[in-house]
């Protein structure tokens, strides 16, 4: 009888600390691991919005790039993190989705190894290529490589926007070679230089050099044309089908309190659109539930 009620009384004190915990929560630094390098969409966006949660939280926000390995790198380390909200990820469509359907094995478990937060932003993708090229549209583009056959690279971060070139690359005789490539940073110094002279990546990568005239955008992966670019006509309207959206949401370790999960989703969603709007991405922090995250109430 002695042991049970000493039993009883520990299971109370850890619940009792728990509590506190989550209370003071945080009390350190909170890592977020992103699956791109330094200087794509998501690295800008996640540290514009660490400034702010920072005043928010009272805690600083530590950027940790795990890019390579078709983002699978930054997902297994997301899944092998502690779950005490103090690790948490902003991972795109392919770890979260994609990728288990590419490939014969994943260091994760996409639907058992991550607690959702809230989804971040979904970013348009544009098809664009060097101005020294000297096209400025696709047909143009495919006759050029069919003059220079081998020697013109692309590069794309997206799975589906990789198997969006490669039918196009079927359906009209074009000839470019595809070149992996980390994050979006990686694709704008690749194509600036001339060595990946066409790339499609997120739109909010490109935007000063379009406007410089370094890069001629020929077509966005959006429903309708992009208000920044209205003349740029959409990947439907050149005959391509309907293709995914790209999209990044937060998630931590699966284990997470739902308490520190839900405080983290709160404080995200309130800071997360605007962030999310100034760089040109598509707000999404306000749909959570298309990640589950209403489970955690």
């Amino acid at each position: 009888m002695k042991q049970l009620v000493v039993s009883v009384a520990l299971l109370f004190s850890l619940a009792a600390v728990a509590v506190a915990e989550t209370d003071a929560y945080p009390s350190r630094p909170i890592h977020v691991i992103l699956a791109v390098s330094v200087g794509g969409t998501s690295d800008i966006f996640v540290r514009a919005l660490g400034l702010e949660l920072q005043k928010r939280l009272g805690q600083p926000i530590i950027v940790e790039n795990r890019s390579g390995g078709n983002m699978n790198i930054a997902g297994r380390a997301c899944a092998d993190a502690p779950p005490d909200g103090y690790t948490i990820c902003l991972l795109p469509g392919e770890t979260l989705t994609l990728n288990q359907f590419v490939y014969k094995s994943v260091p994760f478990d996409s639907e058992k190894d991550f607690a959702p937060i809230t989804n971040a932003f979904l970013n348009t993708q544009v098809m664009v290529i060097s101005t020294k090229l000297g096209a400025k549209n696709l047909d143009q583009l495919a006759r050029l490589s069919k003059e220079k056959p081998g020697t013109l690279a692309y590069s794309a971060l997206s799975i589906p926007m990789q198997i969006a070139v490669e039918r196009w690359k079927k359906k009209t005789g074009a000839d470019l070679v595809f070149v992996p490539v980390r994050g979006g940073a990686d694709m704008v110094n690749s194509l600036l230089t001339g060595t990946t002279p066409v790339a499609i990546v997120g739109l909010p990568n490109f935007i000063p050099y379009v406007r410089n005239g370094q890069v001629v955008p020929i077509a966005v992966d959006s429903d309708s044309r992009a208000s920044l670019f209205p003349d740029v006509p959409t990947l439907q309207e050149l005959g391509f089908a309907k293709l995914p959206s790209v999209y990044f949401a937060f998630v931590a370790p699966s284990g997470v309190p739902n308490e520190i999960a839900r405080k983290l989703h709160d404080e995200i969603a309130k800071v997360g659109n605007d962030r999310a709007a100034k760089l040109a991405a598509i707000p999404a922090g306000e749909s959570p539930a298309d990640i589950g995250v209403q489970s955690m109430s």
